[in-house]
């Protein structure tokens, strides 16, 4: 499957499709309405034919490109929303109007889809932050990039209840699939999906027997997923 195709792919009200397209926190999130961009960086802007949104959660090279990040807006004309060490970055390839910062406890309206700006634990970067993505039919899907878990995601997790959490399971320092599932077992998604590093079995193993209420969804790369 590729992203052309996600893009294609027809939804009902109250379902999302997505794809992890690298190896770190790369996803697109389709609604019924719009595509989300998440993190765009070790991939072509080229992949990219339609966005509403482009999010960037980290200034960090595998996060961040600034060169795919302008193409992608020059073909869509799409917002940009940062965290503000990204969009300082951004700030004179992308037309103010467009390009929007990041801060922590903010809401940004991607034309009826809700993102909600929530802290990451992520301390190798300057102004981590982590996104709660709400559709306009009310799926939640929570995007923690390289984060490792902390006790506010006790907080967003009762907040709102998320229907998918992406689990960073390792890769960034200190993380593994044993963090990843402590995400899982703070934030109690509905579907929690092990990303951002390889070790999913493990992370599947150890959900399994400490949080088998939440249900693991392993992902391959470039595949299109629906939800639910």
């Amino acid at each position: 499957m590729s992203i052309a195709q996600l893009e294609e792919t027809p939804l009902k009200k109250g379902e999302v499709a997505f794809l992890w397209f690298n190896s770190y926190s790369g996803i697109v999130l389709k609604t019924t309405s719009r595509i989300l961009i998440i993190d765009p960086a070790e991939i072509g802007a080229e992949s990219f034919n339609k966005a509403s949104a482009v999010l960037i959660t980290h200034e960090h090279h595998d996060h961040l490109d600034e060169a795919v990040v302008e193409e992608i807006f020059s073909k869509t004309n799409c917002q940009i929303i940062a965290d503000s060490t990204s969009f300082s970055r951004l700030v004179e390839l992308i037309n103010s109007d467009k390009l929007i910062k990041a801060r922590e406890g903010g809401e940004v309206d991607v034309d009826g889809v809700t993102v909600n700006v929530e802290p990451s634990n992520h301390p190798p970067a300057s102004t981590p932050v982590s996104f709660m993505i709400t559709s306009e039919d009310g799926v939640t899907v929570y995007h923690t990039s390289d984060s490792l878990p902390f006790g506010d995601m006790q907080r967003i997790g009762k907040k709102y209840k998320p229907d998918i959490a992406f689990c960073t399971i390792g890769i960034a320092p200190m993380t593994s699939p044993r963090t990843g599932v402590e995400i899982a077992k703070l934030v109690q998604p509905k579907v929690a999906i092990p990303y951002h590093g390889t070790q999913q079995s493990e992370f599947a193993k150890i959900l399994e027997k400490e949080a088998p209420q939440i249900k693991c969804v392993v992902i391959q790369k470039d595949k299109v997923y629906r939800y639910p």
